[in-house]
């Protein structure tokens, strides 16, 4: 079958393209990894109803060495979204030997910067206090995430802010054509998000680079028209000057709704994002930084 050619599947890249959107339709319709299981699904981390998370994990039997974490913000604008779209991604890492978890988080216009973070922040101190039930490591986290949630994932992991001690476990973070570098405000989706802020700079992952912060894994698609690949190679640049490992990867002729499709088996020849975020995932997590 030729993918390219194939109308639903056209149709839903053009939806996703436009709004990271319906992700949960493509999420049904894409075959699943092997090997794996929800191992927990619709855990509260919080009060709120949006304050839950689903967990995937390889299947296995018998005393094993707890795995390595990946916690994975999905994307939408910070303004659309659910988990439920997101299991083609936490399946597709699990299968790679990671325990992964998909969180819920409440979304603009019921709230506004920071709040999300702060959600965010909470499932990771529900992660370190709970994962290691469920077979993961909690002193071994990778966050991930793609376009707003890859924003969500890099202020978590640089800015020490949103984890205190937790941010510690972060060994790696790993950002899918994320928005890093957004200012001024001149699109309705960045002024719905942030135009309350008083400290607007402050809202920009390069306000808080520093020495010490954990390594990164930067990836595009040279066909990103969306959220331009400049706001990866901006964060490149600040990391790199600052001493933080980071590495930046770039798929030609591959889009926004790209990066995060080719996750999902069907795509995996348009671009090895998934291989990339493993062995990314897996050298972090190998040893202490």
């Amino acid at each position: 079958m030729r993918i390219g050619r194939t109308p639903w599947v056209g149709a839903i890249l053009g939806g996703l393209a436009a709004a990271c959107a319906p992700v949960r339709i493509f999420d049904a319709m894409m075959p699943k990894d092997g090997g794996v299981a929800m191992v927990a699904r619709n855990v509260a981390y919080g009060g709120e109803p949006r304050q839950r998370l689903d967990v995937y994990a390889p299947r296995r039997t018998g005393a094993a060495t707890p795995l390595p974490v990946v916690i994975f913000f999905y994307g939408g604008s910070w303004n659309s979204g659910t988990k439920a779209g997101y299991g083609f991604v936490g399946r597709a890492l699990a299968a790679r030997g990671f325990v992964v978890v998909v969180p819920d988080y409440r979304l603009v216009p019921d709230v506004r910067y920071p709040t999300f973070l702060r959600d965010n922040a909470a499932a990771v101190r529900w992660v370190r206090a709970h994962v290691a039930a469920l077979g993961g490591d909690p002193d071994r986290l990778v966050l991930a995430g793609h376009s707003a949630g890859a924003y969500n994932a890099t202020m978590l992991a640089i800015d020490p802010r949103w984890l205190g001690r937790d941010r510690a476990a972060v060994r790696g973070w790993i950002g899918l054509a994320g928005p890093y570098d957004f200012l001024p405000l001149d699109g309705d989706v960045t002024r719905a998000t942030f135009g309350d802020t008083p400290d607007l700079p402050a809202t920009q992952p390069g306000a808080h680079v520093a020495e010490g912060d954990p390594p990164a894994l930067l990836v595009t698609g040279d066909d990103d028209t969306l959220v331009r690949p400049s706001n990866s190679d901006t964060l490149a640049r600040q990391l790199t000057a600052a001493g933080v490992p980071v590495e930046r990867v770039r798929y030609p002729g591959i889009g926004h709704a790209g990066v995060l499709t080719a996750i999902a088996r069907p795509f995996r020849r348009r671009a090895p994002v998934l291989a990339d975020m493993a062995t990314f995932a897996t050298r972090v997590t190998a040893s202490g930084r």
